[in-house]
């Protein structure tokens, strides 16, 4: 690449330098690993900015030597600037950047949101900015094993088609894999990975809980197997993976399942009934759910699992307790 330019010089992204200056606005979990990361890289981060103590410390701790600074002196020492902010404030931060002149020509302005893609930085383009909108696919820790588990990481990527190669390589250089995803689906491919991720943790947390409270010592070690196969299972099969007493139409054991909830942790049967319904209705589609087993179910599942309808539990096919479910 061509040499650097001036600070305030517009900058093509096909003459963007080979190393850049990084800035963060908002040490939260995600910006300073992947400055971290883009320091690993060649990169130097020059600023980062936050508020709470929190920030502080993750700044500190992963981007050692760094100076915290308004973000407004971040966008002033960055020709790269990563805004790692909450969804629900990124638009506002943007606007206000923009208004009080402290967006450069020239300067790559990147957010990490899964829910929106390059539309929601217009202020900053309008301004002389290069649009960004990279999101890696993966939970944070706010720590430095984040920067480890970005090798392979996917990145929901949304960028100018001018600008493709510059977003491809940023997320190649942190370890990642970019993954395109159109401005018009950013909503719906956040909500994918929220569906998946964020409920994944909710229910593993549930039912440690529930193994606690049947008197299992080590759930962590119980589940770790279980759920590790289970996810191996359906990311190869999908929807042929589903085991257990929804995808069997064990509905005596599912409303047996439903009443020792209701007894020990009525917070978790909406839950439950929620995603046995949606597990009935995926291995009924997929033909694992037999038809004339699948009424006694349903029926229990429309009654809240009240019920002592269906097969007795005795009627389960050999390994029901094993790995059938």
């Amino acid at each position: 690449m061509n040499a650097p330019h001036a600070a305030h010089e517009p900058l093509d992204a096909r003459d963007r330098p080979a190393r850049l200056t990084v800035g963060v606005v908002g040490a939260g979990r995600v910006g300073p690993a992947l400055a971290a990361a883009l320091r690993l890289a060649g990169h130097r981060p020059v600023a980062v900015s936050g508020v709470s103590d929190a920030s502080v410390r993750r700044a500190a701790a992963l981007l050692p030597d760094v100076p915290l600074v308004t973000p407004a002196e971040v966008l002033a020492r960055a020709e790269l600037v990563l805004l790692t902010v909450p969804d629900d404030a990124l638009p506002g931060l943007v606007e206000g950047l923009a208004e009080t002149g402290a967006v450069r020509p020239g300067q790559l302005i990147v957010h990490t949101s899964g829910r929106y893609g390059t539309r929601v930085l217009e202020p900053a383009l309008r301004a002389g900015a290069l649009p960004l909108a990279l999101h890696p696919a993966m939970t944070f820790t706010g720590t430095s094993v984040d920067v480890q588990r970005l090798a392979g990481c996917s990145f929901g990527v949304t960028a100018p088609e001018e600008l493709r190669l510059a977003a491809e390589a940023l997320v190649i250089e942190m370890g990642g894999e970019p993954e395109w995803v159109a401005e018009e689906a950013r909503p719906l491919y956040h909500a994918a990975l929220a569906l998946g991720a964020n409920h994944l943790v909710t229910l593993v947390a549930q039912s440690m809980e529930l193994l606690r409270t049947a008197g299992v010592e080590a759930p962590d070690r119980m589940l770790g197997p279980l759920l590790g196969a289970a996810l191996d299972n359906a990311l190869r099969s999908g929807d042929a993976a589903l085991t257990g007493p929804v995808a069997r139409g064990d509905a005596g054991t599912v409303a047996a399942h439903v009443a020792q909830l209701r007894e020990h942790a009525p917070q978790a049967v909406a839950g439950y009934l929620a995603m046995a319904r949606t597990t009935a209705d995926r291995a009924l589609a997929h033909g694992l759910l037999k038809p004339e087993l699948a009424e006694d179910l349903l029926d229990v599942l429309a009654d809240g699992g009240r019920p002592e309808t269906g097969r007795p539990d005795d009627d389960a096919p050999d390994g029901a307790g094993g790995e059938d479910r």
